[in-house]
């Protein structure tokens, strides 16, 4: 690869890193793009494709943690590229409290974080683990913290109250929302292809992968969105719940005698569609065996439903609905889960046009359809890198990407 100004960004899931590399010139253009995913399991791989060369690569390591996956992905970008041209770093940050803009990370940022790590136990731990490993081997290099919640930061009062006690509101317990960093970049790419216009109107984002959620977005902004105060909440996904009767809570707590962390892992790595199908958090293997397999069939469906109120209740809070998109593994790339849940929303104005869809067409709407519904590809790390260089004063003379 060419020695050019670059910026890194750096995506932490719970099992997994994504990164990337841009070049700075008239547009960002992407130079690699990779994973390391399976850290704490066996079987830690290294995925990456650099443009330089024909074909992607990857290789297997060892990692029985995010900052020892860090370490070993610092060395190798060591080796692949060098630290010298590297800019900034920019990482995701799930939750971001009352943050509404990225900012450079700072001790005090680092500290904050630190103690509202038990809002979100499966991803602040491990993002602030990557953020550290980067400031001991590099530490003067600048690093920026990009919040998933800020996106949501225009929710109004109504839809952030939870209904407990106001004193743990005070202590700041509500609704925040997360895939912030998907939607901006979703919505920012709709005022492209469709006009600012479109994009001021009545939209609801649909970002379904292992990870899902809804969000409401009238006049350029968030007003309503599934997730809540943690990731786990809202619709059925991969591996978590969603919303669930807390009830169910204290009972099996009780029944089972399930730890607090017992709990958090049952609903966050045990249930979902994996949970009810009992063989798969992945929509593709339920689908495949949807036919012969009940439970399968019934994860798939529970996964329909509860998208499709969503939307209807949506709708409601917009009052209208001028635009849905679907986004995500599985917006993107499920043509029969897309027509399942638009399926009987006729009455909202929403009609699907089955070739469109079934070959995942940017529009899949059909033209007497009142409601637009498109398809989208989201790229959380680009608006990381956006956000990067706005934050260090870092010119782009061109919004989009090269390619």
């Amino acid at each position: 690869m060419p020695a050019s100004t670059s910026i890194l960004t750096i995506n932490g899931g719970s099992s997994s890193i994504k990164f990337a590399l841009y070049q700075i010139g008239e547009a960002l253009e992407r130079k690699l793009v990779g994973k390391v995913d399976r850290i704490g399991l066996s079987g830690t791989n290294l995925t990456f494709n650099d443009s330089s060369q024909a074909e992607p690569g990857s290789r297997n390591i060892e990692a029985a943690n995010h900052g020892s996956a860090a370490n070993f992905l610092i060395d190798w970008l060591e080796q692949q590229v060098g630290f010298t041209y590297i800019r900034g770093v920019g990482h995701r940050v799930v939750h971001g409290m009352q943050h509404t803009e990225p900012e450079r990370v700072s001790q005090a940022l680092l500290d904050e974080l630190h103690r509202i790590s038990p809002y979100d136990p499966d991803h602040l731990p491990r993002e602030i683990e990557l953020i550290e490993a980067f400031q001991r081997r590099y530490p003067q290099l600048p690093q920026v913290a990009c919040f998933d919640t800020a996106f949501h930061h225009s929710l109004p009062r109504v839809a952030q109250l939870l209904p407990i006690p106001r004193r743990f509101d005070a202590m700041g317990i509500r609704r925040y929302g997360f895939h912030g960093l998907s939607y901006a970049y979703l919505m920012r790419e709709l005022a492209q292809l469709a006009g600012k216009q479109t994009a001021q109107g009545r939209v609801i984002l649909a970002h379904l992968g292992n990870g899902a959620s809804l969000a409401a977005v009238r006049d350029g902004c968030s007003i309503d969105t599934s997730m809540g105060f943690t990731p786990t909440g809202g619709l059925t996904m991969g591996t978590r719940t969603g919303d669930l009767d807390p009830g169910v809570a204290w009972y099996l707590m009780q029944s089972e005698n399930l730890t607090p962390q017992q709990f958090n892992h049952l609903i966050n790595h045990e249930s979902g569609l994996l949970g009810v199908s009992e063989t798969s958090s992945d929509m593709r293997d339920l689908m495949e065996h949807e036919a012969t397999d009940v439970r399968a069939a019934e994860a798939v469906e529970l996964f329909c439903y509860q998208v499709k109120k969503w939307i209807g209740a949506y709708a409601a809070a917009l009052g209208g609905l001028d635009t849905l998109v679907f986004a995500g593994g599985i917006g993107e790339n499920a043509p029969a889960v897309r027509a399942r849940i638009c399926d009987g929303l006729e009455f909202l104005g929403i009609e699907i046009e089955e070739k469109r869809n079934a070959t995942n067409a940017d529009v899949i709407s059909a033209a007497t359809s009142r409601v637009t519904v498109r398809v989208m590809h989201t790229d959380e790390e680009v608006m990381i890198a956006k956000s990067v260089c706005h934050v260090l004063d870092i010119p782009i003379e061109k919004e989009g990407i090269a390619s």
